[in-house]
This record gives structure tokens, C-alpha cells and sequence, in this order.
């Protein structure tokens, strides 16, 4: 079965989404584009919105990789919908790492801060790295016990 990413982007990472996603579809991957879909200037918490939910209500079925600017917006937004552990992500030990140990299934990066190859290994390594549970599945369902009393 093939996985399915959900991707999303502002005006400032419309360029590295259309390349993310080329990447994506030829590594054999459904992608689903919530948008944006040219450099005109949007808002991005729309975007991150779309992205997240769909991530939500899937329940474990996809992931989502969100793109502006710096990132830091996408990952504000995304986190606000309960049940998304979306990760700011600009290198390959904290997108494994939040793999492992966070089951993160949200991607966050900034075109503005890393360049579209460096993206790309990023995804790869987010993509291809399992949540590994033991210890940190107690710290997940913390973060999910919390989302259900106050989100």
C-alpha cells in the first residue's frame, strides 16, 4: 500500500513544495496538495489548517509535511489541532529523532532556512524512520491525555 503525504505551503515555499512533491510522487509516494498553488502572497495558517486536519482525521494513515518561510508558523498552527505532533525539522538527527521518539507525523521546515536538496534527505530520513514506542509511548499518551481534557 502506498503512504500518503498531505503537503501544504505558503507563497515563500511554494517552490520547495513543488519540488518536494515531484520528489515524493517518483519515490512512489500519493501526494495529496492542499496548496498553495502559485507565489502570490497567502496566509499560512489556512494551509497548515488543511494539512493538519486531514492529518487528524486520517488517524495514523498519513503524514504531512507543512512549508513556509521559516517553518515556525506552519508548527504553531498545525499543533493547535489535536491530535498532531507536528516537528520543526532543519536537520536529519532531529527529523529521525522525532520520528523515534515524538511520533511526530507532521513535517515542518523553512524554505527560507535550508535548501531544497537538504529538504529532500530530511524528508527521507522523517519518512523512513519508524516510531520505535517502549518508553516514549507514555510520554505520547501524556501529550494525548492532555489534548483530550484541554484542547
Amino acid at each position: 500500500m502506498q503512504q500518503i503525504i498531505v503537503i501544504g505551503s505558503d507563497h515563500a515555499a511554494f517552490e520547495l513544495k513543488t519540488f518536494l512533491t515531484k520528489q515524493l510522487q517518483t519515490s512512489g509516494f500519493i501526494v495529496e496538495d492542499v496548496g498553495t498553488y502559485n507565489q502570490e502572497s497567502v496566509d499560512y495558517p489556512q494551509f497548515a489548517q488543511a494539512v493538519a486536519e486531514n492529518i487528524a482525521n486520517a488517524r495514523g494513515g498519513k503524514k504531512g509535511i507543512l512549508l513556509c518561510g521559516t517553518g515556525v508558523g506552519m508548527s504553531i498552527m498545525a499543533n493547535k489541532v489535536k491530535g498532531v505532533r507536528a516537528a520543526l525539522i532543519h536537520d536529519l538527527f532531529s527529523a529521525k529523532l522525532t520520528r523515534e521518539h515524538n511520533d511526530s507525523n507532521v513535517l515542518c521546515m523553512g524554505a527560507r532556512v535550508i535548501a531544497a536538496s537538504m529538504a529532500w534527505e530530511i524528508v527521507n530520513v522523517w519518512l523512513s524512520t519508524p516510531f520505535i514506542g517502549g518508553k516514549h509511548h507514555n510520554r505520547i499518551a501524556f501529550i494525548t491525555n492532555y489534548e483530550q481534557k484541554n484542547l
